[in-house]
């Protein structure tokens, strides 16, 4: 085994010496596709979506803005901390239900911000923090339609978003119930609305946090109402890269103290039941009992789907 020379210098450097390789390996630790990239260009890339209200959407001046914008926002701060970085500059870009998943798979958004749901399918693909919203899919119909649940629909036209779960769900539930539905797919939310306005289509399935948002948003929003019971349950979370286990665990731990210190609950509460851009108006949704009881204990990890 080899000796150290003790003097006085070599105590006073050794100590030194130590706190700077460890600070190095910690350093090292801290190394990954996205965090490398955020380092070098001093930019962390949100996707956010066009109408996902109150998640993330665009308000009355075109500007991004949301509930989980606003956790995004937080997560960018805490990864400008673990990186040790004087400033970090968020840089948004739009993304659609279509192209979200390739968007983060390929690199060119590092979180996305929206009302994406956590499955199976997905995580295939892209990485996943802590739930920010659980919901279930619901439908969408005019107040005068008659219609109060799936069996409704029956010889009528069914619309969801392309790339969202409740399509799926829809086509699956209808089968089951031999149901004779025309499903058509929309390029986005605020299409579908229109459709359903313009008696396009009869009903709208969606999460349906996002139906009473973009119910709340339409210039009449009395004539349009949601009905029927959950087809689905959807864990709603911030996407990030597959394979970047330092970047999620910063995610991770942040999501998991925003939550434990009631930090997140303030955020919800600011988004779901206070006035909201561009109307002003609020959409008076209290947490749920399934996200008030995820949120007893925090983690990424949601039932298989």
């Amino acid at each position: 085994m080899l000796k150290t020379p003790s003097t006085p210098l070599t105590r006073r450097l050794l100590p030194l010496c130590v706190g700077m390789l460890l600070m190095g390996l910690t350093t090292l630790a801290l190394a990954g596709p996205t965090l490398d990239r955020i380092r070098q260009t001093g930019k962390i890339v949100l996707g956010h979506r066009e109408s996902s209200v109150p998640f993330s959407y665009l308000d009355a001046d075109k500007r991004p803005v949301g509930y989980a914008l606003d956790l995004c926002l937080r997560l960018a701060e805490a990864v400008r901390k673990k990186l040790d970085m004087k400033t970090i500059t968020p840089e948004f870009v739009m993304v659609t239900p279509s192209n979200r998943i390739s968007m983060v798979e390929e690199g060119k958004v590092d979180l996305e911000c929206g009302s994406t749901t956590n499955n199976a399918e997905r995580r295939a693909k892209v990485a996943f923090t802590v739930p920010h919203y659980i919901t279930g899919a619901r439908y969408m119909v005019r107040t005068d339609s008659g219609i109060s649940d799936i069996v409704g629909f029956d010889n009528k036209r069914m619309v969801s978003t392309k790339g969202t779960t409740p399509l799926k769900a829809v086509e699956r539930a209808a089968r089951e119930r031999g149901l004779n539905m025309k499903l058509e797919e929309a390029p986005d939310h605020a299409r579908a609305v229109e459709m359903v306005e313009k008696g396009e289509a009869d009903g709208f399935a969606m999460d349906d946090v996002l139906l009473f948002g973009l119910i709340a948003s339409r210039p009449n929003p009395e004539k349009l109402k949601v009905v029927g019971k959950f087809l689905t349950v959807e864990p709603l979370a911030i996407m990030l890269p597959k394979n970047d286990p330092e970047l999620k665990a910063i995610l991770d731990h942040e999501m998991k103290r925003l939550i434990l210190s009631r930090e997140a609950y303030a955020i919800y509460d600011q988004w779901f039941l206070k006035p909201i851009p561009p109307r002003n108006t609020p959409l008076n949704l209290p947490m749920n009992y399934l996200l008030r009881d995820f949120w007893k204990y925090p983690t990424d990890q949601v039932p298989a789907g």
